[in-house]
């Protein structure tokens, strides 16, 4: 028969996973609204400034470019698998993004503290967005919060907690060393498709040299029997 503190500790292990799940989709959801509601303050706050100077219908295109191009890096660096070029030319261009939108922000007119704020405002966005894509579980502590929880639940056997700790260090090692092989072999792939379409290449160019090659050897061909012609007919 289970004790009292073996059944919460069961109960517990449950929830555990739905919990954080929960916990990670309020964040992520809470990370978009503060991401709508930044690009929103900056986008009108820029528009508003450009109209000001007399930017006319400029004040709203602009600001609305320089706000997607900050979502489109965002994306391309935060998306797992992407490319490695790829994620660091979105981070540089990320961060010049970053850098005109909070300056147009702070050289807005009006009080110090508030032309700070908005300028810290396009910060935000890439901070939150930074956060974002941190967020996950610490899957070696679930692991080890988990044989503790199987053996608290089991009548009569105890798990020593190094013992546990042990096997979640195991299991880590073991996810990290199949992440780096899977990492590996997409980079054979990408390696093999890089050759691949580099000989594609090299054939294709020899293909054109070789047909320009059979045109002007056919033109001289014409030419030569053109002239051949005439002399005859002379």
């Amino acid at each position: 028969m289970m004790t009292l503190t073996q059944q919460f500790a069961a109960e517990y292990a449950k929830g555990a996973v739905p919990g954080m799940l929960r916990a990670i989709r309020t964040t992520k959801r809470a990370n978009n609204l503060i991401l709508i509601g930044a690009l929103a303050a900056s986008y009108l706050h820029q528009a508003h400034f450009l109209v000001s100077l007399g930017a006319g219908m400029f004040a709203w295109i602009v600001p609305a470019v320089f706000d997607l191009a900050m979502l489109s890096m965002l994306t391309v660096s935060q998306t797992p698998g992407m490319a490695a070029d790829a994620r660091r030319a979105a981070m540089k261009i990320l961060a010049v993004v970053v850098i005109i939108s909070a300056a147009v922000n702070f050289a807005a007119p009006g009080p110090l503290g508030l032309r700070v704020i908005f300028a810290l405002v396009v910060g935000l966005v890439a901070g939150v967005e930074w956060v974002a894509a941190k967020i996950r579980p610490d899957f070696a502590a679930i692991e080890a919060r988990e044989v503790e929880a199987t053996a608290d639940v089991r009548p009569g056997r105890r798990l020593d907690p190094e013992v546990a700790k042990a096997r979640a260090a195991k299991a880590a090692a073991t996810r990290k060393a199949k992440a780096a092989a899977a990492a590996k072999a997409a980079r054979a792939v990408e390696e093999a498709a890089r050759a691949r379409a580099a000989k594609a290449a090299e054939r294709a160019r020899l293909r054109a040299e070789q047909s320009e090659l059979d045109q002007m050897l056919n033109q001289t061909r014409v030419m030569y029997t053109e002239e051949v012609g005439a002399h005859r007919a002379s």
